[in-house]
């Protein structure tokens, strides 16, 4: 899939299904003109021999959204559970047979001058085929940027909100005009936060270490997943801590993870190569383990997974 959206694509708008050709904001919405909005990021992951497409942990990425959409005094009723029967129905409609992307956007609606807000509030939910984001099946380049990461008492970087996000744009902008393909940003104390839109892992000496939620990262549902297989999977030791810029330098792995990213290995950084400059075995089982998951090949973790179509039970005799 192309991830290509068509005008016809049935979205969620104004509180009602419509094309998304129709779905069109004014130009002096709020959110436009100030960047009042969060956003979420849901995959839903394609099972051929079951003939059934899951959505991952949609439940969870919904509270997140209601819970950060609080931060901009945005309310969005639907409960998590709602909001997810509404996304799957919307995956239905649109007769999706193959890996998906959902993108949820609740947003400040008046159309006015003046920055401060008001309770005018609206909420869409767009589904699209799942877009290729970042091509890392031989492992990235990634270059620390010059651009610091947002911290929490100027822009929260735990939520996704949407004008927070020109940090990630310059520093992935500044990335790619300097021939990586991803930046790394660093906290205003010079430790390393995550990646231009997802976070990172390191291997060091036995254990998977990850800058803690303190760093000004994004709390990430895909970031949690993989640190529940690295423990229960793997039995790796996980450790949340500040990281300094040069332990990229000297560690074994290093890889990123994220809704769209996944679990996307780093084989070089500024330059150097991370470890052997070849995926690493732990980095390649996670990622594995992480497919495995999402796709519901994997019992013990399908209690992530949300079905979107019903199951159609055996023949009788069969």
């Amino acid at each position: 899939m192309s991830g290509e959206l068509k005008p016809e694509t049935i979205v969620f708008f104004e509180n009602r299904l419509t094309p998304l050709s129709e779905a069109r904001v004014g130009i002096l919405t709020h959110a436009l003109g100030f960047g009042t909005g969060v956003f979420e990021g849901i995959r839903g992951y394609w099972n051929e021999r079951e003939n059934q497409l899951f959505l991952m942990r949609p439940r969870e990425h919904f509270e997140r959204w209601k819970q950060n959409c609080g931060i901009l005094r945005i309310e969005v009723p639907p409960t998590a559970a709602e909001l997810s029967e509404l996304t799957a129905d919307l995956v239905r409609r649109n007769g999706y047979r193959g890996d998906v992307y959902i993108k949820p956007l609740a947003y400040k609606s008046s159309q006015r001058i003046g920055i401060h807000m008001d309770d005018q509030n609206a909420f869409a939910i767009v589904p699209m085929p799942a877009p290729v984001y970042l091509d890392s099946s031989q492992g990235l380049h990634a270059g620390v940027s010059s651009w610091r990461r947002i911290e929490d008492n100027a822009i929260p970087g735990r939520a996704k909100i949407c004008g927070s996000y020109v940090n990630g744009v310059l520093a992935s902008d500044e990335a790619r005009h300097n021939g990586f393909d991803e930046a790394i940003l660093l906290t205003e104390a010079g430790h390393v936060a995550e990646a231009a839109s997802s976070n990172i892992f390191l291997v060091r000496h036995g254990k998977l270490i990850t800058p803690a939620a303190s760093e000004n990262i994004l709390e990430g549902i895909t970031r949690a997943s993989v640190m529940a297989l690295a423990r229960e999977e793997l039995h790796l030791d996980v450790v949340e801590r500040p990281v300094d810029r040069s332990e990229l330098y000297v560690c074994d792995e290093i890889f990123f993870t994220g809704t769209m990213v996944e679990v996307a290995p780093v084989v070089r950084v500024d330059h150097r190569p991370v470890g052997s400059g070849e995926i690493g075995p732990v980095t390649a089982g996670l990622r594995h383990l992480y497919g495995q998951a999402a796709h519901g090949r994997l019992e013990a973790w399908r209690h992530w997974l949300m079905p979107v179509y019903e199951r159609v039970p055996a023949a009788a005799g069969k």
